[in-house]
């Protein structure tokens, strides 16, 4: 009679709010941990998606079966530590095999805290959040297998959401520091930005270290302010142009101290470049609104188009809420949507070099078609000096 199965017995489970169990097999730290449920398609970079603030308050599904087989190393980490809450994967992650590999994700994953379920349907559980939304969640992982569903659904049925929820300042940086890594390039890795600069103010929301990379690549001298700054610190540094980074949350939240902010920065006619979570404050600035999607959009291969030029990027996206284009104030010009669901990606105000984009143009992970927008926010920085 063969061997009983090391995984015989579930070691882990994810259980949503309407009562649905998963069991699987139990990874990265024990305990618990509640959640909205979220899908990303990416087939690279999950060290990158899994350090990515925008990910707070998030358990992320990856579509991709094949997670952990290049391991982890400190080069790849989007900010200090993981930020979403958990992991979920059809297959346990495998032994690594990669030069860069510091440390299996495993490993890395106990160590930082974040609990993780394997042996899922993912296919089957990534068409209930695009059939029903974003779920609630709660994810538990004890070696022993004992499990109190009952509490689960309850804790999952307890969990807010993310509607109404800043979480900006949860993970924004807790005081200003200055910016000067450049992208990464063979053979030499990250470089240091040497020569002299556009001043560029970035505002934290959350912002992934690869953006800030991709300024500093761009011929900028970045400082980067929290979010909650106000626009006399802002001014103070007597900006060329004003970044406003990614985050998580809800954008009305966040807007309720960054708005005021951003207007008064748009009053003193500086260039201003947002991405995502800062995309969402600008237009929220400018007079529009956002609304929370049904599931979201979060993957490496989302397709875009540039209405201006009738160009299509392929993109990288991660956020679950959207600018409602309906709203958008005379003189502010949607400049781009996604062919996915003709969603707005994308802004810019027809009399002064204020743009932003919903989707993620510093890519890690994801393509590269989209740099060229840190290039005209640089050039338009040349343009005013």
């Amino acid at each position: 009679m063969p061997a009983a199965s090391a995984h015989t017995k579930p070691t882990a489970c994810l259980t949503l709010a309407d009562g649905t169990v998963f069991y699987g097999h139990g990874f990265g730290a024990t305990g618990t941990t509640v959640a909205e449920l979220c899908f990303n398609t990416a087939m690279t970079g999950y060290q990158e998606i899994m350090t990515d603030p925008s990910y707070a308050g998030q358990v992320v599904t990856f579509t991709f079966p094949h997670v952990g087989n290049v391991g982890v190393n400190p080069e790849d980490d989007e900010t200090a530590d993981p930020v979403a809450a958990g992991m979920v994967v059809k297959w346990d992650p495998t032994v690594p095999s990669n030069w860069r590999s510091a440390e299996p994700l495993t490993e890395w994953l106990a160590r930082r805290g974040r609990i993780c379920i394997g042996g899922i349907d993912t296919r089957r559980l990534t068409r209930a959040i695009r059939q029903q939304g974003a779920p609630h969640v709660a994810l538990a992982h004890d070696p022993e297998g004992n499990f109190d569903i009952a509490d689960l659904v309850a804790k999952a049925r307890a969990f807010s959401g993310l509607e109404g929820l800043d979480l900006a300042k949860d993970v924004t940086c807790a005081q200003s520091y200055r910016w000067d890594e450049q992208r990464w390039s063979w053979p030499d890795g990250f470089t240091k930005r040497e020569t002299p600069g556009h001043r560029v103010v970035a505002i934290d929301f959350g912002a992934k270290r690869n953006i800030l990379r991709c300024l500093a690549s761009a011929g900028c001298d970045v400082t980067v302010l929290p979010a909650s700054a106000t626009a006399e610190e802002v001014l103070a540094l007597n900006p060329e142009g004003v970044f406003l980074s990614n985050g998580p949350g809800d954008p009305a939240a966040t807007g309720e101290y960054a708005v005021p902010m951003i207007r008064e920065v748009l009053e003193k006619d500086v260039p201003v470049f947002g991405i995502c979570l800062g995309h969402q404050m600008l237009a929220l600035a400018l007079g529009a609104k956002t609304i929370k999607m049904n599931h979201g959009h979060h993957g490496a291969n989302h397709p875009v188009k540039d209405l201006e030029t009738g160009k299509v990027e392929i993109t990288s996206m991660n956020h679950g809420f959207t600018v409602d284009s309906q709203t958008l104030p005379a003189g502010v010009k949607e400049t781009h949507v996604s062919l996915f669901d003709g969603s707005n990606c994308g802004i810019r105000m027809e009399d002064r070099p204020v743009f932003s984009v919903q989707y993620h143009p510093e890519a890690s992970p994801g393509p590269q078609d989209s740099y060229y927008l840190f290039e005209r926010f640089a050039a338009a920085m040349k343009a005013r000096a």
